[in-house]
């Protein structure tokens, strides 16, 4: 789990340099509520804490709740969430190793479900804002909702050109219900102009940033190859059809990489080792399925980014995948040969 956390960091370092400190904010909240809460239900259960809360699993979920929420959340749907996901999605089952969900795609989809319009608040890369908050004023923002010179977050989402800013999955989406073509929402401001025009400004750094957290998680033996390397590419494979069908209507598969949370579930999420398949055939299923929802939800779904519901679906199609992939008992012949 430390190691998971350490691959972490370049990601949240290049969230925190174009979006501001408030991930860095939202980090400390919800690790203090996650730890705080999970101490207090292991001890009423009579459980070793030191041992629980040594294990780091419940700073990895919180970490992953706060790089996956807007930074200028209000700092009580921040402790709703994590305190959601640690004594519910986690402790209910009866703590790491029984869950079956993943703890931070629940406690998202909860915000998602609970608080619509605070989830999609993101604020606009710094260098395209008209006001660039301190870590003053976004700590003032998370706890009060104002900057010390009065500016809420909707004047914060506020572009240098005046328009008000979206992330590029929601850009795209509004830009295509109003009969736009796909190139046209690309000249937006919430893209990069350049060889990787789809990739959107700020967020294609970061995930190039998670992408090197997860290889790094890949080459130290953290986690296998299967999940991401299967979730990738189903989501290339996928979204370059629908590209390839119709490319004024559906977004190129650089755009569902390099946009959204594809990159960190593909490496951070997808490869829980609780709530994951655990064979290798298992894994290529489970992550090829996700890449699939990821696409399909994001194209045709109500929701721009689709990641947390496709890891939960498959949450849910585990215990079958492993079931019809599990390997045979060593000596034990297949039914062919044992009939023959």
């Amino acid at each position: 789990m430390r190691l998971v956390i350490y691959a972490m960091v370049p990601g949240i370092i290049a969230q925190t340099v174009i979006f501001g400190w408030g991930v860095l904010i939202q980090s400390v909240i919800a690790c203090t509520t996650a730890l705080l809460a999970e101490g207090l239900i292991v001890y009423l259960r009579k459980r070793p804490v030191d041992r629980t809360l040594g294990d780091c699993s419940a700073l990895l979920t919180a970490l992953l709740i706060a790089v996956s929420i807007p930074p200028a959340l209000p700092w009580w749907m921040t402790v709703i969430g994590t305190l959601f996901a640690i004594a519910v999605a986690k402790q209910v089952y009866g703590g790491l190793g029984f869950n079956i969900f993943n703890p931070a795609m629940v406690a998202y989809v909860v915000l998602l479900i609970s608080f619509p319009a605070a989830m999609t608040m993101w604020l606009p890369p710094q260098s395209l804002s008209t006001l660039s908050p301190g870590f003053v004023d976004m700590l003032s923002v998370i706890f009060t909702g104002y900057t010390m010179q009065g500016y809420d977050v909707g004047q914060l989402k506020q572009l240098t050109d005046g328009l008000t800013s979206a992330t590029p999955l929601d850009t795209l989406k509004t830009g295509l219900t109003q009969g736009m073509t796909y190139s046209e929402v690309l000249s937006r401001p919430a893209f990069d102009s350049g060889l990787f025009d789809a990739m959107g400004a700020g967020w294609g750094w970061v995930s190039l940033a998670y992408l090197l957290g997860g290889l790094m998680l890949i080459q130290q033996r953290v986690i296998s190859w299967h999940i991401p390397g299967s979730l990738l590419v189903s989501v290339f494979i996928f979204a370059s059809m629908l590209h390839l069908a119709n490319g004024d209507l559906y977004a190129s598969p650089i755009f569902h990489l390099t946009n959204g949370a594809v990159m960190i579930g593909a490496f951070f999420i997808a490869t829980d080792p609780v709530s994951a398949s655990t064979t290798s055939r298992g894994r290529l299923i489970f992550g090829a399925a996700i890449g699939f929802w990821v696409v399909i939800i994001r194209t045709f779904g109500g929701y721009p980014d689709a990641v947390a519901f496709g890891v939960l679906l498959m949450n849910m199609a585990v215990p079958l995948i492993d079931y019809y992939t599990r390997p045979r008992t060593y000596g034990h012949a297949a039914k062919s040969n044992r009939k023959k």
